[in-house]
C-alpha cells in the first residue's frame, strides 16, 4: 500500500505524460503479484468492490470529526477521499501494520456488509494521510490523478517493451489482479488466450487535414464519406457473446443492448459510429449523451433515444482478420456482410462520389444544413492501422461557428480544482421588447 500511496501522490502532481507514464512503469516492474494486478485495476476498469462506499464514510466520520466541520471541509477541499484522509483522528493506541492492496480487497470481498466499516476503519488507522488518502480512492475508484486507463496499459506496454496495441487486444480476455498479463509480459508465460471472446482492437484514427497536405494528394487515391457527430464504436461479435467498445476500448455494451443484440448471430467486428437516429435523422449529440456512461437504460430511453450504428469498416469477419486488407477491399467485404446479414439499427456509412477535391469542397461547406461535423478522406489502399498513422485517413472538419457571450459566474471546480475559480457560465443578452433585455444563461464550461 505505501508503494501505490507514493505512486497515486505522485501521478497527481506530475503534469508530464513522459512523467506519469515513468512512475507507472517503474511500479509495475518493481512490485510483486497480486498488488500490481491490484494498482492496475484501478488505474483502469476499477477494482471490483460493492460498497455503499458514501454511506460507510459518512457513517465513520459521524464519531471522528464535528459534522458541520467535515460538511464545510468537503466543500473547501472538493473531494471526499482527501477530506476524511485529513480529518481522519490519530489512533490513540499503536495501530495494525498496513495491509497490502490484496489484503484490503480480499478483506473487503469476503466481508458482510456489517463489517465494512470497521475493516476501513482498521486500515485508515494504520495509514499516515498520504495513505488514507490512496486507501480511499482505491476503495471507492475515481482516482482523478490524471491518468487514463490507456496511459496506464501504454504504461504496462512501455514497461515491457510492447506496443500498447498488443495489450488492448488481450485486455478484455484478462480480470484482476493480471497475473496471467504479467506472465506474458515478464516471459514467464504464454499470451492471454482469447479465442471465444469478443476483445478490442485498436482503432484507427484520422489526422486533421492541413493547408500543406493538399498538394501531394490524388482524389483518385482517397474514398470520401461524411463525418458525424456521434461517437466511435466498434462491435466485437463472436460465439453469442457481443461486446461494444469505445474508441478507448471501454465496454459500453449495458447502454446500448439493442445493439448488442442485433449481433447476437454474428462473428464479425466492426467499426463505425454511434448516433441517435430518429425517423431516420440524426439527432444532435446530446441526446446521445443521455445514453452514454450507463450501467442500464430503461425501456423509455431506448424508445425515446434510438441507438443506430452507421457502419465505417470491418475489421474480422468469422476467424479472418481482415485489417492488413486495403481499404477499398474491407468495404467492398463490408457492403456484401451487411447486405448479407442486415443486422438491425445499422447502415453504411455512405461514400461520395467525386472526380476533384473541389468538389469535396463545395459539399464540405454545404455539411451544416445536414447537421454534419465534415468529411472524412481515406486512402484506398490503406490497411487498417491503429493509432493516428500520418497520411492515411484525414478529417476535415467544418469550421466552428462562434458567439459573443456575456461570462455570467465564476464557481470553484472540484478535486484538484477545488482552489480555482474554473467552472464559468455564460450568457447571452434577449431583447424582450419595449427597450427591456434579459440576460439568459446559455453553456456552461471549465
Amino acid at each position: 500500500m505505501r508503494a501505490f500511496a507514493r505512486l497515486l501522490d505522485d501521478l497527481s502532481t506530475r503534469a508530464s505524460r513522459t512523467a506519469k507514464l515513468a512512475l507507472m512503469a517503474d511500479y509495475f516492474k518493481n512490485t510483486s503479484d497480486p498488488d500490481r494486478g491490484w494498482a492496475l485495476a484501478a488505474l483502469t476498469d476499477g477494482v471490483p468492490l460493492k460498497i455503499p462506499f458514501r454511506r460507510v464514510l459518512s457513517t465513520l466520520m459521524q464519531t471522528r470529526a464535528d459534522p458541520v466541520l467535515t460538511k464545510l471541509s468537503r466543500d473547501y477541499v472538493g473531494d471526499t477521499a482527501e477530506t476524511v484522509a485529513l480529518l481522519w483522528p490519530e489512533p490513540a493506541t499503536p495501530a495494525e501494520m498496513l495491509p497490502t492492496l490484496a489484503t484490503i480487497v480480499q478483506s473487503l470481498q469476503l466481508a458482510h456488509k456489517r463489517d465494512f466499516e470497521a475493516i476501513i476503519a482498521r486500515t485508515l488507522d494504520a495509514a499516515d494521510v498520504t495513505e488514507r488518502w490512496a486507501t480511499l480512492k482505491f476503495i471507492g475508484g475515481a482516482l482523478r490523478v490524471g491518468v487514463s486507463a490507456r496511459l496506464a496499459k501504454t504504461a504496462i506496454a512501455q514497461a515491457y517493451g510492447r506496443d500498447v496495441g498488443e495489450v488492448e487486444e488481450v485486455w478484455h480476455a484478462l480480470a484482476p489482479p493480471y497475473a496471467d498479463l504479467f506472465a506474458w509480459l515478464e516471459g514467464r508465460g504464454p499470451r492471454p488466450e482469447t479465442a471465444g471472446i469478443p476483445v478490442f482492437r485498436p482503432l484507427m484514427l484520422a489526422s486533421p487535414i492541413e493547408e500543406q497536405d493538399w498538394p501531394g494528394l490524388s482524389p483518385s487515391d482517397f474514398a470520401a464519406e461524411w463525418k458525424w457527430d456521434g461517437i466511435r464504436i466498434q462491435i466485437a461479435a463472436i460465439g453469442g457473446a457481443v461486446r461494444l467498445f469505445s474508441r478507448t476500448g471501454e465496454d459500453i455494451s449495458s447502454a446500448f443492448p439493442e445493439i448488442a443484440t442485433s449481433f447476437a448471430n454474428i462473428d464479425a467486428t466492426a467499426d463505425g459510429e454511434l448516433l441517435i437516429l430518429r425517423d431516420g435523422i440524426v439527432q444532435p449529440f446530446n441526446d446521445l449523451q443521455q445514453r452514454l456512461n450507463r450501467k442500464s437504460v430503461s425501456a423509455k430511453q431506448i424508445a425515446d433515444n434510438p441507438a443506430h450504428v452507421r457502419l465505417y469498416d470491418l475489421l474480422t469477419l468469422g476467424t479472418e482478420d481482415l485489417r492488413a486488407e486495403p481499404f477499398s477491399i474491407r468495404r467492398e467485404r463490408l457492403e456484401h456482410w451487411h447486405a448479407a446479414k442486415q443486422p438491425l439499427h445499422t447502415d453504411l456509412s455512405a461514400l461520395i462520389p467525386f472526380d476533384d477535391f473541389a468538389t469535396l469542397d463545395t459539399l464540405h461547406t454545404d455539411a451544416r444544413a445536414g447537421g454534419i461535423e465534415g468529411l472524412m478522406l481515406k486512402r484506398r489502399a490503406s490497411p487498417y492501422l491503429a493509432g493516428r498513422p500520418r497520411g492515411h485517413w484525414f478529417k476535415w472538419k467544418r469550421a466552428p461557428l462562434t458567439l459573443d457571450c456575456v461570462l455570467m459566474y465564476a464557481q470553484r471546480g472540484a478535486g484538484k480544482r477545488s482552489s480555482l475559480y474554473s467552472d464559468y457560465t455564460f450568457g447571452v443578452w434577449r431583447d424582450d421588447g419595449n427597450g427591456t433585455r434579459t440576460l439568459v444563461p446559455v453553456g456552461k464550461a471549465y
